[in-house]
C-alpha cells in the first residue's frame, strides 16, 4: 500500500500555504501599496536563501473519509535565510489573512521566533503588520483556551534575544497589540512613514474605552512615533526599510560573543580634511555642523544614523574607521545648544547598551553644555534621567575613545567618558563645573548689579574667566591625553581603535552565557 494520499496532502498544504489569505487579500494588501509577508522576507534575504519552517502549520477541514478539502495556513510566516551571506532567522504576520491578528498556529510560530534564533545565535528579523489578540481567541471561537501556570512568561525569550543576538524590526502597515510591544522589543526598529501606524489599540477600541473618535494615524503614525521614540528610524518606503535594516546588521556581529564584522575600505587611513582646522567658530555663541566631523572622521559612506528625529540635540550612529565598527554618540549644538535633555539621556542610555551588547567600542564627539535646565526640563525629569545615563557610562566595560570639540561642562558631561577613557581636545575645548556665563551670572551677581555699566561688566568678568576653561592648561598637566590639530583626529583613532580591537576578546570571555 502506498503513501500517495499523504505525499499529495503535503503537496497541497504547502500550495494552499503560498497562496496565503487568497488572491482577492493578496490583491488588496497590494492594492494598498503593500507587499505580502512572503514578498516581503524574498526581497530583503538573498537570492533562494529562504529555508521555511512550519509551512504545513494551519487549520485543516476534511471530508468524512479523511481527505483534505480545505487548509488555512498559519498567518505568520518564519524561517531561516541569508543577508548578505550571514545567517539570520526572519518571520512576520500575514495580514492577508485575518488582518494578521493570531491564528492558533499563527500564535505558536511567532513566539517560536526567538526560540529559534537563541538556539541559533543568529540575528533577528522581525517584518510587522498585523493586530494583537482577538476576543474570540486565536482558535476564532469563544471558548476559554489558558496556558498552564508553569509555562514560562511568553516575554522571557524576547528578552533574552535583547541580551544575545541583534534584534531588527519594521512596522510595514498597521501594528497594534502584541505586534507592537515585539516591534520596539528590538535594537533598530523602523517605520514605513505613509503606510504604516503603531498603536497600543485601534480607534474602535480607544473610542468604546475613552469615547474619543481619532485614526490609526492620528495615534500611531511615522510623525508621532520617530519624534518621540517608539521607532528609531523613518523609511520612505518597504524597499528603503528592508535596506536600512540589511544596513544595521552589517555593523553587528551574530551574536553578543562574537566580534563585529570587519569590513575592506579604500579610505586612506591618515586622511587629514584640511576643513576641520576652522570648523568650530571662535565666537562660542556660533553652531557648526557636527556631523562633519564625524563624517570626516570616519570611513567615507560608513555612517548609519539612528533616531535622527528623536532629541536631536544628541547624535548616535553606528560607522566604522578603518573598516572596524564602532557606536558614536555627539551633541549636535543646533538643539538646545547641544545640551542633554531627558529624552536625549533615554535615547544614548538604550544606544551604549547596544553597543555593549554587540561589543562595539564608543567614540564621543563632545560638546556637552550640560543637562538641560528650566520648568519643562525639570517636568520631564531630566535628572533622573541625565543621572542614569551617567552610571550607565560610568559601568560601561567597552574601549571608549572621547574627543573634545567645544564644551565640557557639569554633571552631563561625565556621561561622555567611559572608564580609562583615551581623551582628546581640540583647541577649541572648554572644559569646567559650569559654562562661563552661567559661572559668572552666578559668582559676581552683587558686582555686575552694583556696577555703572552692567552688561560691560558682566562681558569683562566672562572674558577674564574663560582662560580658566582653556585645554592647553589641562594637557599639560596630563588631565586629557593630548591636545590635537583637529585634522589629525581621524589618524589618531585609526591607532586607538586596532587598539581597541585587540581587546575586545577578553572583555567577550568575560560575558556570561544566556541559559
Amino acid at each position: 500500500m502506498s503513501w500517495d494520499k499523504e505525499l499529495k496532502e503535503i503537496l497541497q498544504k504547502k500550495e494552499f500555504a503560498l497562496q496565503q489569505g487568497g488572491r482577492e487579500n493578496v490583491e488588496r494588501q497590494h492594492a494598498k501599496g503593500l507587499l505580502t509577508i512572503r514578498e516581503r522576507i524574498t526581497s530583503i534575504l538573498d537570492n533562494n536563501t529562504f529555508d521555511e519552517i512550519g509551512p504545513g502549520a494551519g487549520g485543516a477541514k476534511r471530508d468524512k473519509n479523511g481527505n483534505l478539502i480545505e487548509f488555512n495556513p498559519a498567518n505568520f510566516v518564519l524561517g531561516f535565510g541569508k543577508i548578505n551571506g550571514r545567517d539570520c532567522v526572519i518571520g512576520g504576520e500575514d495580514f492577508t489573512m485575518k488582518g494578521g491578528s493570531p491564528t492558533e498556529s499563527g500564535l505558536r510560530k511567532s513566539i517560536y521566533i526567538e526560540d529559534l534564533a537563541l538556539q541559533n545565535l543568529v540575528p533577528l528579523v522581525r517584518l510587522h503588520q498585523g493586530g494583537g489578540g482577538s476576543v474570540t481567541g486565536a482558535s476564532g471561537n469563544t471558548h476559554v483556551s489558558t496556558s498552564p501556570v508553569y509555562n514560562p512568561p511568553r516575554f522571557m525569550t524576547v528578552a533574552k534575544t535583547l541580551q544575545a543576538i541583534p534584534v531588527a524590526t519594521a512596522a510595514l502597515g498597521a501594528v497594534a497589540g502584541l505586534p507592537a510591544a515585539r516591534l520596539v522589543a528590538s535594537h533598530f526598529s523602523i517605520m514605513t512613514r505613509n503606510n504604516s501606524q503603531v498603536l497600543i489599540a485601534g480607534p474602535k477600541v480607544v473610542e468604546r474605552a475613552l469615547g474619543r473618535n481619532v485614526t490609526k494615524e492620528d495615534m500611531g503614525g511615522a510623525h508621532i512615533h520617530t519624534k518621540n521614540g517608539v521607532v528609531d528610524n523613518i523609511a520612505e518606503d518597504e524597499t528603503d526599510a528592508l535596506e536600512q535594516i540589511k544596513i544595521f546588521l552589517s555593523y553587528l556581529p551574530n551574536n553578543a560573543w562574537e566580534l563585529p564584522p570587519h569590513a575592506s575600505t579604500s579610505d586612506p587611513f591618515d586622511r587629514r580634511d584640511n576643513f576641520l582646522a576652522d570648523l568650530v567658530p571662535r565666537d562660542r555663541r556660533k553652531i557648526y555642523d557636527m556631523r562633519k566631523i564625524i563624517h570626516s572622521v570616519t570611513d567615507k559612506d560608513s555612517t548609519f544614523e539612528i533616531a535622527k528625529d528623536f532629541a536631536k540635540g544628541q547624535i548616535i550612529c553606528l560607522a566604522r574607521i578603518n573598516g572596524y565598527p564602532i557606536g558614536i554618540f555627539a551633541n549636535d549644538c543646533k538643539y538646545n545648544a547641544g545640551s542633554m535633555t531627558a529624552d536625549g539621556s533615554q535615547k544614548v542610555k538604550r544606544f551604549i547598551e547596544t553597543c555593549e551588547t554587540f561589543n562595539l567600542p564608543i567614540i564621543s564627539f563632545v560638546d556637552e553644555p550640560g543637562f538641560m535646565i528650566g520648568p519643562e526640563a525639570e517636568k520631564a525629569a531630566t535628572i533622573r534621567h541625565g543621572t542614569d545615563l551617567v552610571l550607565k557610562s560610568a559601568n560601561c566595560r567597552l574601549p571608549w575613545a572621547s574627543i573634545i570639540v567645544r564644551k565640557s561642562f557639569g554633571v552631563a558631561a561625565v556621561a561622555h567618558y567611559g572608564p580609562n577613557a583615551f581623551v582628546l581636545a581640540w583647541p577649541s575645548a572648554e572644559m569646567g563645573a559650569v559654562p562661563v556665563e552661567g559661572g559668572v551670572a552666578v559668582a559676581f551677581a552683587r558686582e555686575i548689579e552694583a556696577h555703572p555699566n552692567p552688561e560691560q561688566r558682566r562681558k569683562e568678568l566672562e572674558a577674564q574667566m574663560s582662560h580658566r576653561y582653556s585645554s592647553v592648561p589641562r594637557a599639560e598637566a596630563l588631565a586629557v591625553h593630548d591636545l590635537i590639530d583637529p585634522r589629525d583626529t581621524r589618524p589618531m583613532l585609526n591607532r586607538w581603535v586596532k587598539r581597541a580591537y585587540k581587546t575586545l576578546p577578553n572583555i567577550i570571555a568575560r560575558k556570561n552565557r544566556i541559559d
